[in-house]
């Protein structure tokens, strides 16, 4: 990737002085470059545009690092294969004609696809636009204009909108890291880029037009590892429900593809905007280390019309103004003339001067509760509009929360915006821009926040009896069904740890009544069958019976409605079960199988009228605490079981561990396409699951992948094993997970300086829960941490960590390991080097790798033992290093 974004030498295959060609738009671009050789290949020309043209690719004398191709699509494959052999690095398909053209076209994409992996050369396209590099002067595409330097990259799939995008930020002086056209993403795609981008250090933030998020589960590890540090901004047009239309369950009527978007890219941490303008100007900011820790803002205006629009679009948008201090209120009268607003929007007046303005500005900033400031300027008053952006930007470069910035009017507010953007403090035009930009940088900054709060401590049971429970599922393919009974479903929810009404599955009336009796009225009367899609749909449950004739009644009516419905119709069951006397409130939780995402979790109100209000959020699997927390904060039925008109509040750890069984038993179980457990009643605070469904994949089969049907490593549960120590004594090794941080921290509290320094190169003091967030809540495709666990005093403490941090390419990988002094030379970081080793071997690394100081002996006699070569470095350090292949 490396040598592709970055070549020394490129090859342009189709090569032309044809006027209006592409192969000549893409030279003349390519001849700006003052950093490349540049070699035309055209078996027709001897020269182009001054330069010798060679016959193939072959004939190049140097190695190619690009090679960008502009020839018919019929002759790629052959171009590729021959890039291939000549050991080219990377390759840019301009041309069209390939899967968008239909089967011929998806044929030749198969055939590169192929080649791409024989020789293991990188390709962006085929259908694209190119890309370019402002920073060293490449512009590999046939575009006419060349955006200046800058610090977001643009990475595109429409080539149209690409296009369009671009020469509306050259227009207005917007700078570039990179521009990249994806077009079909044959195999570079977003992921890739991701990664790429975010080691770039000319990259500060990363913008993306999708429109179908292509290998999604390399983008969310990828947009994971990168967006706590690099905003990751997305504009994805289409609403598309397709999914839905075939849905069996609620869940699936209602979780249409655009939602689980939505949720997947909350999950990863990035930005969605809807607009073109927005993603740009979310884009500028978002980066900034000053992002408001709050909703709360203040307005500081000169003209009372610009504010009431501030206003509104602040509180559309789920803001709010701030209620400033008795003691701001006192200062800004003895400062403000007496005719200000005496209120929040602050207005200054019409008549202010700079002066007056930074007064405000400086009493609202030592306000407690002030999480922002906005500035509006209008064309009046004795301030200028350059004076005040100087005056007013050397007070929000040092500010402890975001300004930003309204300069309405003509050419001097003009001037007045670029004085802003010049000290990186964001300026618009209208009020509504700048409010729009302050709440993207609250939600992105509050969403990672919540990301990365610590979970609390649930115990997990990783090995619930579930063998039966897969043999139940291939049984019912066997039998032709694709839709598990009631009971069935509910065996799956038991072994799950989530606590269900239990249903007694009864084969005539006389049983179902029998039944009624041993386990008291009133009873719910259930009757399914395998053609009814819901139990609602036919009347299919009646509660609150209560005796033996509306016992029968129920049943007639029941069994009559199904039977005129499906006169052949013979899988038909009936249970009943104890009543929940009293439901306080009913919610759902449900499972859905996204064709881009996986499966995808739903929370939302439950009951009859589930799809009427449509009251639900989507998460993606694994959950833990705070995520399970998280997928149901934003419904309304999270605020209603708090406490509704008097009835008891939900016990809401309960909930949680119920949503993270739910979410461990969907992991489980690649062979389920969907869920509904509809109703859950809450009563008395307590939760019990009254119905379920589940429906089966009767197409799946099993596949090298653990975890085919999710897009998120879950916990790697294989890694758990006990071991004792030299000398004695038994300790757990296993994963690292989020809910570590306060065993962690404790850990790294108590290290002796010199083992401080051996594991990170200094003494660290002030141990912070970013940093700490970062150690913990790890991706486990592209990271594993191991922890030695012990227990003192009934007390779980973390005693020794091993890690290995994999790199984009995922060749090789960065390891280093700290064992607590007290059990140092026990053995552990011996047992610790060589579980990485293994991981590493697993995850088919070809070396493993770290940085070990010379005096940490210990380290380095581990090394030795294990067979690491050893090569000493500059500044004391040595390189250890160990090959897998």
């Amino acid at each position: 990737m490396n040598r592709l974004f970055n070549p020394r030498t490129v090859a342009l295959i189709g090569a032309s002085e044809k006027e209006g060609s592409v192969g000549k738009a893409i030279m003349e671009n390519l001849l700006d470059s003052k950093t490349i050789q540049l070699f035309p290949v055209n078996i027709k020309k001897e020269k182009v545009l001054g330069y010798t043209c060679y016959d193939d690719i072959s004939s190049v004398p140097e190695t190619v690092d690009l090679a960008v191709i502009a020839i018919p699509a019929k002759r790629v494959p052959g171009v590729v294969e021959a890039c291939g052999k000549a050991g080219v690095y990377g390759a840019v398909i301009i041309s069209a004609g390939f899967k968008e053209t239909g089967e011929t076209g998806e044929e030749l994409e198969a055939q590169i696809r192929d080649l791409r992996e024989k020789y293991g050369m990188r390709i962006m396209g085929p259908n694209c636009l190119g890309m370019i590099r402002p920073g060293i002067g490449l512009n590999a595409s046939f575009l006419q204009c060349s955006p200046k330097k800058g610090e977001i990259a643009f990475i595109s799939q429409s080539g149209a909108l690409g296009s369009a995008v671009l020469d509306w930020a050259v227009d207005t002086h917007v700078g570039f890291s990179m521009f990249a056209s994806l077009g079909s993403m044959l195999d570079i795609d977003f992921g890739d880029l991701i990664d790429f981008l975010g080691e770039d250090p000319h990259t500060r933030s990363i913008m993306i037009y999708m429109e179908g998020v292509g290998n999604a589960k390399k983008f969310m590890s990828a947009a994971r590892g990168f967006a706590r540090n690099k905003p990751i901004i997305i504009i994805k047009p289409g609403r598309f429900n397709e999914s839905a239309k075939a849905a069996l369950s609620h869940t699936g009527s209602m979780a249409g593809d655009d939602v689980v978007y939505d949720a997947a890219f909350k999950r990863a941490g990035v930005v969605r905007v809807k607009e073109i303008g927005d993603l740009f100007n979310a884009a500028e900011v978002l980066d900034s280390k000053r992002l408001p820790e709050g909703p709360g803002l203040v307005i500081i205006t000169n003209a009372g019309g610009p504010a009431v629009m501030a206003t509104d679009t602040l509180i559309e948008l789920g803001g709010k103004l701030v209620d400033l201090s008795d003691d701001s209120f006192m200062k800004l009268d003895a400062c403000l003339p007496p005719s200000w607003s005496k209120n929040n929007p602050v207005d200054v007046l019409g008549d202010a001067d700079t002066e007056r303005y930074l007064n405000a500005v400086e009493i609202c900033l030592k306000d407690p509760e002030v999480s922002g400031i906005m500035v509006i300027y209008t064309p009046q008053g004795a301030s200028s509009p350059i004076a005040l952006a100087n005056a007013l930007s050397e007070i929000a470069v040092k500010a402890s929360v975001p300004i930003v910035t309204v300069m309405m009017g003509g050419r001097e507010a003009d001037k007045g915006r670029e004085v802003f953007l010049q000290h990186d403090v964001p300026s618009y035009e209208t009020p509504e821009e700048a409010i729009k930009t302050y709440m993207h940088m609250y939600h992105y900054g509050k969403n990672l926040e919540l990301l990365y709060e610590t979970p609390a401590e649930f115990s997990i049971d990783h090995t619930p009896p579930k063998h039966h429970l897969k043999a139940l599922i291939k049984r019912a393919i066997r039998e032709g069904r694709m839709i598990l009974s009631e009971a069935e479903s509910k065996s799956f929810l038991k072994d799950y740890g989530i606590p269900i009404a239990e249903t007694y599955v009864a084969k005539d009336i006389e049983e179902a009544v029998s039944q009624a009796a041993t386990i008291g009225y009133p009873v719910v009367l259930k009757i399914s069958s395998s053609r009814i899609t819901h139990k609602s749909d036919m009347g299919g449950v009646i509660t609150g019976i209560d005796s033996v004739m509306q016992l029968r009644e129920a049943y007639r009516t029941m069994i009559s409605r199904v039977k005129e419905a499906y006169p052949a119709e013979e899988n038909i069951s009936v249970s009943v079960e104890k009543m929940v006397e009293k439901v306080d409130y009913e919610i759902m939780l449900g499972a859905k199988r996204d064709k881009d995402f996986g499966m995808a979790i739903l929370f939302g109100m439950g009951g009859t009228l589930t799809e009427v209000f449509k009251d639900f959020s989507i998460a993606l699997p694994p959950l833990n605490q705070t995520l399970a927390r998280r997928v149901m904060e934003t419904t309304r039925a999270y605020q209603m079981i708090q406490g509704f008109r008097g009835k008891a509040p939900v016990d809401m750890d309960q909930l949680e561990q119920l949503i993270v069984n739910f979410s461990n038993l969907i992991i489980d179980f690649p062979e389920i396409s969907e869920v509904d457990i509809n109703p859950v009643a809450i009563s008395e605070g307590r939760c019990c699951a009254l119905d379920a469904r589940i429906i089966i994949d009767t197409q799946y089969t099993d596949t090298a992948s653990t975890y085919p049907h999710l897009v998120i490593t879950p916990y790697p549960t294989k890694y758990i094993m006990p071991w004792k120590m030299a000398g004695g004594g038994e300790i757990l090794l296993r994963p690292i997970r989020p809910e570590d941080e306060p065993l962690e921290r404790e850990m790294l509290r108590t290290l002796s300086d010199e083992s401080l320094r051996y594991r990170f190169f200094r003494v660290i003091k002030n141990i912070s829960h970013e940093m700490l967030t970062r150690f913990c809540n790890i991706d486990y495709d592209r990271e594993m941490a191991i922890v030695a666990e012990v227990k003192e005093n009934g007390e779980r403490k973390i005693i020794g960590i091993g890690r290995l941090i994999i790199e984009p390419d995922f060749k090789q990988g960065e390891y280093a390991v700290v064992v607590h002094d007290t059990y140092q030379r026990k053995g552990i970081g011996y047992k610790l080097v060589d579980m990485l080793i293994g991981i590493g071997q697993e995850k088919g690394l070809e070396k493993i790798y770290g940085m070990v100081l010379l005096d940490n002996r210990g380290m380095l006699k581990i090394c030795e033992r294990l067979g690491f070569t050893v090569k000493q470095m500059p500044d004391r350090m040595t390189e250890v290093e160990l090959r897998l292949k």
